[in-house]
């Protein structure tokens, strides 16, 4: 006991106030979104009774089963023209979950509002309210963001908001222009991305600049390469069906999302090779081209199969949902695996390709920049 207070006294006062502020932010916001109804322009609605509910054992075609619960809901409304007022509501999910879930008074929902014969207010629940739950998980990511990075952890949360911030107005300018490629859009944004990002995080440097040309010379061969690869193939084996719904040519978008989703990896291994080799050259100036090499080659084996296997995982876990319903409904497993995974592995194995190559690119590049400062020196 008397070691946690002698702890606690030599903890400065900016580490407090820092805890302090972040306290009343967290409790602003989470007051702010549990009030927010009045900025939505779509009814929402919080549950305040389920009267009752009852059950139905199902049975399809291929004889899986399943037990389909239908709610009935009393809900009030949070905003609108008729705020205030009592509506009927009927919420119907499964036991596995596949679609609704399941829903308890005090949550909130999105509705839309009809009035029946007698004037009574009834309406259909069209998606669940989750700002709450996503303002929690974005604390708990924050903080621990800080709590491990400190100084470093904040410029990294500021450079994602900015990323994030780039990459939706990307989007949005190919959706309001029909005439530019979304590819050439995604490569001005990956571009803007690197620069900005390694730039803000490490600062105007020899090793950031190193960092900053092999990830976009990485990130841009893996594009070309896999570009030439999908024309000499002709696309074989892609399976563009689960773009079939967009109006826009299903490839460029399919290499947009090759581009960025890469270039986290890619962006990885150029700081990391940069970095390491940086270090080694400030210890010890006198370090030769042939050590820095060798050295940098061990290091590229060494993060190599991690983030490769980090990519493929990333990649086809968002698959397995739609493999599971796949396989329950009697499909065959190649075509299964044909119809979900051959552009998520498409995507992994670009992917792969531009972390193999970055190790080289990255190597030499930062053995050119080293060389670059010991003539200045």
């Amino acid at each position: 006991m008397a070691t946690l207070i002698e702890w606690l006294k030599n903890i400065n006062h900016r580490f407090w106030w820092i805890i302090g502020g972040l306290t009343v932010l967290f409790i602003a916001s989470l007051i702010f979104v549990t009030h927010n109804a009045m900025f939505y322009q779509q009814p929402i609605a919080q549950i305040v009774k389920i009267t009752d509910e009852t059950q139905t054992e199902v049975t399809d075609e291929h004889q899986n089963q399943d037990i389909v619960y239908t709610q009935h809901i009393v809900a009030k409304l949070k905003n609108g023209e008729q705020k205030g007022k009592v509506l009927t509501l009927a919420n119907e999910y499964s036991e596995s979950r596949a679609y609704h879930p399941k829903l308890t008074v005090g949550q909130d929902v999105f509705v839309s509002v009809d009035s029946n014969d007698s004037g009574q207010l009834k309406g259909d629940i069209t998606d669940v309210k989750r700002d709450q739950a996503l303002l929690i998980v974005s604390w708990i990511f924050i903080l621990v963001l800080l709590a491990v990075g400190k100084k470093q952890g904040l410029y990294a949360m500021i450079s994602l908001a900015v990323n994030a911030v780039i990459i939706t107005l990307a989007i949005d300018m190919y959706i309001a222009t029909s005439n530019i490629s979304l590819l050439l859009i995604m490569s001005g944004a990956v571009i803007l991305i690197t620069v900005l990002s390694l730039l803000f995080i490490s600062g105007f440097q020899a090793q950031t600049y190193a960092a900053v040309v092999s990830t976009l010379l990485g990130t841009f061969v893996l594009l070309f390469i896999t570009m030439f690869v999908l024309w000499i193939t002709n696309e074989q084996g892609i399976r563009f069906e689960e773009m079939a719904f967009l109006s826009r040519p299903p490839q460029a978008v399919f290499m947009a999302g090759v581009l960025i989703g890469a270039l986290g990896a890619v962006m990885d291994i150029g700081v990391s090779m940069s970095t390491s080799l940086f270090s080694l050259y400030e210890q010890n100036n006198a370090i030769s081209n042939k050590d820095l090499k060798a050295s940098g080659i061990e290091i590229g084996k060494d993060i190599m199969g991690a983030m490769t296997n980090i990519l493929f995982f990333a990649y086809v876990s968002g698959t397995i949902p739609s493999l599971l319903l796949y396989l329950m409904n009697d499909a065959t497993v190649g075509f299964t695996f044909s119809m979900n995974l051959s552009l998520e592995l498409t995507r992994a194995l670009a992917g792969g390709i531009g972390i193999v190559l970055t190790i080289p690119i990255g190597l030499y590049t930062t053995i050119y920049f080293i060389h670059r400062k010991r003539v200045k020196a």
